[in-house]
């Protein structure tokens, strides 16, 4: 992505204070998780060349949590194209998108469950929905009893 000349100084000012994490939602939504008993881990990188970061991580039960905001990502309710700089938008945009698919695609294939949440979604209706799908992760992993040499019993979870 070439360099862009900011369209006024007003515009410089506003992007750099946009930030990439903490932000509001993600701090709203941290806090609804932390009430319904979850626990997570924040910015965890999954991935490695290319260097994908999630929000928030549930280890265990695999998955990754992205809360994307809606200019940013091309929401499709609230995206708004700029009309300065336009071109170089556009494409920052749709960049976006397709890393996003990207990064979906190779955590799914290594056996992560992605939840991408929208900036303007309701932090409780987000933090229940992950809640269910962390239960329902833990549930399907399967457990199986194995004896080491000595007779002693492990126990190997398969995701």
């Amino acid at each position: 992505m070439s360099h862009v000349t900011p369209s006024s100084p007003e515009a410089s000012r506003r992007m750099a204070r946009v930030r990439h994490c903490g932000t509001d939602i993600e701090i709203e939504l941290r806090r609804a998780l932390y009430v319904l008993g979850l626990r997570y881990r924040l910015q965890v990188p999954l991935l490695f060349n290319p260097r994908r970061v999630a929000d928030i991580v549930f280890l265990g039960p695999r998955l990754a949590v992205f809360v994307d905001g809606c200019f940013w990502h091309g929401c499709p309710l609230h995206a708004t194209w700029p009309k300065a700089n336009a071109e170089f938008w556009r494409a920052k945009i749709e960049a976006n998108r397709a890393r996003d698919a990207d990064t979906d695609r190779r955590l799914r294939e290594l056996g992560w469950e992605v939840v991408r949440i929208w900036a303007h979604e309701s932090p409780a209706d987000a933090s229940r929905h992950i809640s269910e799908m962390v239960e329902t992760r833990k549930q399907t992993r399967q457990t199986t009893i194995t004896t080491d040499h000595e007779g002693f019993a492990s126990a190997a979870t398969k995701a």
